[in-house]
Formats: structure tokens, C-alpha cells, sequence
């Protein structure tokens, strides 16, 4: 059985540590502990328009996801986006990622202002594409391009 609840600055160190591995198995990515930390503690504090969920079982928090409004013309409303997921391999598989959808997918159905849940995924990350589509999301409706400043 899982719960989830919204992070605050005590969970810090745990969603930086989440981060860290999360980048390096989803992407190859190495991420710098000291701008992570900014980053993460940046959303904790309430310095930008994000929040952090936990996942936790009877053994603590197992997994985290971040989200983030974006405002849809289009619909009148807002998506909300998901970044940033991550649960701990011994933990995956047995319901911790679904508990947090499905906290967010009820956000939406219960809110007269939230419209959808939206997320992307690194191509090469199969597994979790196979989570998403489990759970009723669909790939087909458009691709994300970017810029990074770096």
C-alpha cells in the first residue's frame, strides 16, 4: 500500500538524491549535486511554480515526480505537466508510479480549473513509455522540440 504527499524542504536531500540517479539511468545524464540542489530547493521553497510529490510506503518515500501548471488557451484552463519521475528500482512494478498518477488524475477530475496531465520521456526510455501508455496516456499528439541554453 502507498501514499502520497506533497514534498516540503525536510525531503531536500532525498529528492536531490532521487534526481541524480533518475537522470543517470533515464538519460546518461550526470547532473551537478550543487545546482540540483538550488534547483530542488528552488521549488521547495516556493520560489517557482512547482511542486514535488512523494510516493511513500511503510519503508519511507519510494519515488517522486515534480509537476508544473501550464496555462492551455485552447481549453480554458490547466495542464498540468509531470518531470522529473523517478521510483526506486526495488519498488517498481508494484503500484508506487500508478499511486501518483492516479493522486494527480483525480486532482484533475475533482478540479473545475485543471483540464489534463501531460509529460515527456527521453526516446530511448521504453519502459516508462510502456508505464504512460499502461495507464491511458498517448504518445501520438505531438513531439516536443527544445532549445537549452547548455
Amino acid at each position: 500500500m502507498f501514499s502520497v504527499r506533497r514534498a516540503n524542504i525536510d525531503d531536500l536531500q532525498l529528492i536531490v538524491d532521487f534526481q541524480i540517479k533518475m537522470a543517470v539511468e533515464s538519460e546518461g545524464v550526470d547532473l551537478e549535486e550543487a545546482t540540483i540542489n538550488s534547483g530542488v530547493g528552488a521549488v521547495l521553497k516556493g520560489e517557482v511554480t512547482a511542486e514535488y510529490w512523494l510516493v511513500e510506503s511503510e519503508d519511507g518515500p519510494v519515488g517522486m515526480m515534480m509537476t508544473l501548471p501550464e496555462w492551455s488557451d485552447w481549453r480554458n484552463g490547466v495542464v498540468i505537466w509531470i518531470h522529473s519521475v523517478y521510483v526506486r528500482p526495488d519498488y517498481r512494478k508494484k503500484g508506487a508510479f500508478s499511486t501518483l498518477f492516479e493522486h494527480l488524475k483525480n486532482q484533475v477530475s475533482e478540479s473545475s480549473e485543471l483540464v489534463g496531465l501531460r509529460l515527456y520521456v527521453d526516446k530511448g526510455n521504453h519502459s516508462a513509455q510502456q508505464v504512460y501508455k499502461r495507464l491511458g496516456m498517448s504518445a501520438e499528439h505531438y513531439d516536443l522540440y527544445e532549445f537549452m541554453k547548455y
